[in-house]
């Protein structure tokens, strides 16, 4: 018999599964939640990335749009950890990672500035982007440095992506629809990963942080 967690965590990624596809749905719109939650403590590895090339992919003529609801959804949800962590819930959320890690997460805010933001806002998973949001947070790291380097790096990224959509676009759509089966399995081994490492951090973290 399985444990718990481990039936959790699948049910948690078959959940994180149909909500990604629902907000695909949405198109642009959807992007600004999705971001968001993909900035959160608990993101949804991937999602994002994949969902803004298949947008871009199927309606071409638009992904410049695509790009900017991208970028809009996850400087939203980045700026909404920032402000949690540096608020009410700086205390919850300082278990997520550890002190030691937390200071070095600072001293590299203070050493490279936005460079330390916008760098890690460009790179691709599995690079985790919300300790340094949380960190950018918890010490009181400039907010106006703090939107302009999230924004920028996120704009960079996601002009990227769009741009794959856009070039890759026909063949993107077909290997998805002939590969369908694939596609899916992928995904839901992405969003198992996901919750997976999110589960194991977090309990990790929070007993390190004791």
């Amino acid at each position: 018999m399985l444990p718990h967690s481990v039936i959790s965590l699948v049910a948690q990624a078959t959940a994180s599964r149909r909500l990604v596809r629902w907000l695909y749905r949405l198109g642009g719109v959807g992007l600004i939640p999705l971001g968001m939650l993909d900035n959160s403590v608990v993101p949804i590895t991937g999602s994002m990335d994949f969902v803004t090339i298949l947008l871009c992919a199927n309606h071409r003529d638009f992904w410049p749009y695509y790009v900017i609801m991208a970028t809009l959804g996850a400087v939203a949800g980045g700026y909404l950890t920032y402000r949690l962590a540096s608020g009410e819930a700086k205390g919850k959320l300082g278990k997520i990672i550890s002190s030691k890690r937390f200071r070095w997460m600072k001293s590299q805010l203070e050493k490279w500035g936005v460079g330390s933001i916008a760098v890690p806002a460009v790179l691709p998973p599995p690079f985790p982007m919300v300790p340094f949001l949380i960190a950018a947070g918890a010490s009181q790291y400039p907010r106006g440095k703090f939107l302009a380097a999230l924004a920028v790096g996120r704009a960079v990224r996601y002009t990227i992506l769009g741009a794959l959509g856009y070039v890759y676009g026909r063949w993107i759509i077909t290997a998805a629809r002939q590969h369908i089966y694939v596609v899916v399995a992928i995904g839901c081994a992405m969003l198992l990963i996901s919750a997976t490492v999110a589960f194991i951090r977090f309990r990790h973290e929070s007993a390190y942080a004791r």
